[in-house]
């Protein structure tokens, strides 16, 4: 079975607990602040994905960094992961989660990029505008690239609006040729 199509099913499995626990957005942060750490530590991420180091030795040195850190949820689902030998799924099962999480809740997450910082009543300004287009709670986080020029361009799932100028002067020329 492929890696996609596990990551999915963790990622349920991890969600109907946590709705059951009533804990959705506390898993999702622990989650990402999990991968994070281990995305972020090459060192740790190499050790995990040795073939010749035991599950048992692995395990041991997540319960000193995340053991009392995380749920129960998490840390099972972690435990899983490495007995299974799919650590390397983390990633995938990270962002599963939250697409599943966010579907559940009636959510979407925004990525919004723009040449500048934008300000909290920028943001919710945004939010307030997409929730309306989308029907759904938005959750803005911002990213700035500066060859946009100005304007905004919004990533919501697979959809991109682009209100930046740099894309407002390229569909200009496209209509001048």
């Amino acid at each position: 079975m492929s890696d996609i199509v596990v990551a999915k099913r963790y990622a349920k499995a991890l969600f109907e607990v946590a709705k059951e626990k009533n804990i959705i957005s506390q898993v999702e942060e622990e989650l990402k602040s999990v991968a994070s750490a281990i995305r972020d530590n090459a060192d740790l991420q190499m050790f995990l994905n040795h073939p010749n180091i035991g599950t048992t030795v692995k395990t041991d040195l997540l319960k000193q960094i995340f053991e009392g850190n995380v749920s129960e949820p998490v840390w099972n689902t972690l435990l899983v992961l490495i007995d299974k030998g799919r650590q390397s799924i983390l990633s995938a099962l990270v962002s599963d989660y939250v697409k599943v999480a966010n579907e559940a809740l009636g959510q979407a997450s925004a990525i919004v990029y723009s040449a500048f910082v934008l300000t909290d009543a920028q943001q919710a300004e945004i939010a307030s505008h997409f929730s309306k287009v989308t029907g759904k709670t938005i959750r803005v986080s911002s990213v700035v690239e500066p060859k946009l020029l100005g304007g905004v361009q919004v990533r919501i799932g697979d959809r991109l609006y682009d209100g930046s100028l740099a894309g407002k002067l390229d569909r200009l020329a496209k209509a001048l040729v």
